[in-house]
């Protein structure tokens, strides 16, 4: 279950708390950013354009040249470069925060979006497929296990649940490596995530199975990074409706023996529901938590998969 003990530290594009940094002197405030997970995060807000000293308001910059390493120019006046010093503050922040579970950035933003940020060719026109904006891209190469999210993506419910779900699990992560990196806390680990990492990742649980394989002939300090290096990758991808419903008949096996046969077919009926598109997640999930309340699995109960993430945020109400 999710442990509530601290709040992640999470960096954010300042603006988005409704800091007036941008270029006009305004914000772009995300409501769900300010009033809802600032209530479980320790937001850290940081405007690289601000820090590099270029003020509100401020002539806007824009990217400029090739998408995979383009400068970031005044728009109204080219001689303006500030390419360097957005790299050079990426990295010196990076460096600076290394407590931070994940990060929130701006979207479409020369210096903090993530991707499809518009980059200009020499007429002034846009090119296709975009690029980084250039303090995220020098943050990101830093920390590229960090979870990191643009806010508009996180509007979509499956997008934010996942960027919350690895959030919470990179915060667990960094609790086990203060207490000290053993063979025995990282085996506790992966099999607490056993079924978070199925819904996201069949194969690469698989995969992660059998790199902890051989754990004892390897050093727990050296293999320890890989091993959460590649299931922080797996959780980015998102789980679906089949590969949820698949983890739903993996948990309700544990209560064959405890249900009558009118509750077990319920609770076959609710994920056959949810599979279908019906239901929620949540609605068979209530339901499954519900038994295993009456009828407690201690392996069950270490489960990340039931509860990743703080319940009163509601994320699964809506996937």
């Amino acid at each position: 279950m999710y442990n509530s003990s601290q709040k992640p530290r999470v960096g954010i594009s300042a603006c988005l708390l409704g800091s007036e940094v941008r270029f006009n002197g305004g914000h772009k405030e995300s409501q769900l950013c300010s009033q809802v997970l600032a209530e479980h995060f320790e937001f850290v807000p940081l405007c690289p354009e601000m820090a590099i000293g270029l003020g509100v308001p401020r002539q806007p910059i824009r990217l400029v040249g090739d998408p995979q390493a383009p400068r970031a120019v005044g728009s109204l006046r080219a001689e303006l470069d500030v390419s360097e010093a957005l790299s050079d503050y990426g990295q010196r922040m990076a460096e600076q925060h290394d407590e931070l579970c994940g990060y929130i950035f701006m979207q479409k933003s020369p210096s903090c979006g993530l991707e499809r940020v518009k980059v200009y060719d020499a007429k002034g026109l846009p090119q296709k497929g975009g690029g980084r904006g250039l303090f995220a891209a020098a943050f990101c190469a830093r920390h590229p296990d960090l979870p990191v999210e643009e806010d508009g993506r996180l509007n979509d419910p499956v997008l934010r649940e996942n960027f919350l779900t690895r959030v919470f699990a990179y915060a667990e992560w960094r609790r086990l490596l203060a207490a000290g990196l053993t063979r025995k806390a990282i085996i506790d680990f992966h099999a607490r995530y056993k079924y978070q990492l199925m819904a996201s990742n069949p194969l690469q649980y698989k995969a992660l199975g059998q790199l902890l394989g051989n754990l004892g002939a390897h050093d727990p300090q050296e293999i320890g990074p890989r091993y959460f290096s590649q299931l922080i990758a797996a959780l980015q991808k998102c789980a679906t409706r089949g590969t949820h419903s698949n983890v739903l008949q993996h948990l309700s096996g544990y209560l064959k023996q405890a249900l009558s046969r009118e509750e077990r077919d319920e609770m076959q009926q609710l994920i056959a529901q949810y599979r279908c598109g019906i239901i929620p997640l949540v609605v068979p999930l209530t339901l499954l938590k519900h038994h295993f309340r009456r009828h407690p699995h201690h392996y069950i109960a270490r489960q990340a998969y039931l509860q990743p993430h703080p319940e009163n945020l509601s994320l699964r109400n809506a996937i």
